[in-house]
């Protein structure tokens, strides 16, 4: 009985495993497709010492990697198996919306584009702040469900980045995208007109609509707002003599996808060879630079003394 059983173990690895020499062909092949997503998770969940050289990756992926060699050599006799386990995970994730086929590609392409071209971004925690001037009046001045601001955004939507949404990989950023469309509706037809003489006049988002004019203050309203009304979560920022908008965009995976779309499909000409800002909240979530100031999503900060600021989550 013993023998007829390791007869029939024999004979089960025999038929599941791979002739020589595709055995080690496929183990290479598999071990690359395993390793990048692998090195993906690692690379974003460890702190980047934002060298000039990225050494320290260069060794984790080729740690990862050889690491998977020798699990994959040790299970060989059953590669099928370990095959067959790995697209069933990716295809499930595909059709459950989780991490896809197309994820690990979309990840593993923005993450080499920021290891290789680092835009050395502002990185500053944003803690311990004054409370807000005139939050009552701003938070009622961004009136984000008024149907005129509304009807802004939505028109926005339509008139820029509106085939870019749809293809396939950036449906996941489309709420980020939309955001950006508003922005850059904005940004092209704001005239900056300083408040009346000794009075910090508050101008709520759908009046500043009718001529597209007014201060900091009221340009950051219509931004928050306009963001807003179309699912985004953005919040206003209060330096010395000046107050900007900022957006939420999610954490420094999604911050790495971010900057992909801004600098390579969105804004490349605006961006071209300009730093990404941006900062970073105590809960680890990155809030991208919205002023005026800048042709793209994350320009340079006008002033880096933050005094104050105003989230609108709800």
């Amino acid at each position: 009985m013993q023998r007829i059983t390791k007869e029939f173990i024999t004979k089960c690895k025999q038929k599941l495993s791979l002739p020589k020499p595709w055995d080690n062909i496929v183990i290479f092949l598999l071990n690359i497709l395993l390793t990048i997503p692998v090195f993906i998770i690692v690379h974003q969940n460890i702190v980047n010492p934002n060298w000039q050289l990225p050494i320290d990756r260069i060794v984790l992926f080729i740690a990862i990697l050889v690491a998977f060699q020798l699990i994959l050599r040790l299970l060989k006799t059953i590669i099928i198996i370990c095959i067959f386990f790995y697209f069933v995970f990716l295809f499930y994730g595909t059709v459950f919306g989780s991490y896809s086929f197309y994820r690990v590609y979309d990840d593993y392409r923005s993450m080499m584009y920021t290891m290789g071209d680092n835009p050395y971004p502002q990185d500053i925690i944003v803690s311990k702040l004054l409370p807000f001037p005139n939050k009552t009046k701003v938070i009622r001045a961004i009136d984000y469900q008024n149907p005129k601001v509304r009807n802004f955004a939505l028109s926005a939507t339509t008139k820029h980045f509106n085939d870019i949404k749809k293809i396939k990989g950036y449906s996941y950023y489309r709420t980020t995208i939309q955001c950006f469309a508003v922005f850059k509706e904005i940004k092209k037809r704001w005239n900056y007109v300083n408040d009346p003489q000794g009075n910090n006049y508050i101008a709520y988002a759908s009046e500043s609509l009718q001529h597209f004019s007014g201060d900091c203050d009221d340009h950051s309203i219509l931004m928050a707002a306009g963001i807003k009304s179309v699912g985004g979560i953005p919040r206003l920022i209060q330096t010395n003599e000046h107050i900007y908008p900022e957006m939420l965009i999610g954490n420094k995976r999604d911050l790495q996808n971010v900057m992909f779309l801004i600098k390579k499909v969105l804004f490349v000409e605006e961006s071209k060879g300009r730093q990404i800002n941006y900062h970073i909240d105590e809960r680890g979530q990155v809030w991208l630079n919205l002023d005026y100031t800048a042709n793209f999503p994350g320009g340079k900060f006008m002033s880096e003394e933050i005094l104050g600021e105003l989230t609108l989550n709800n």
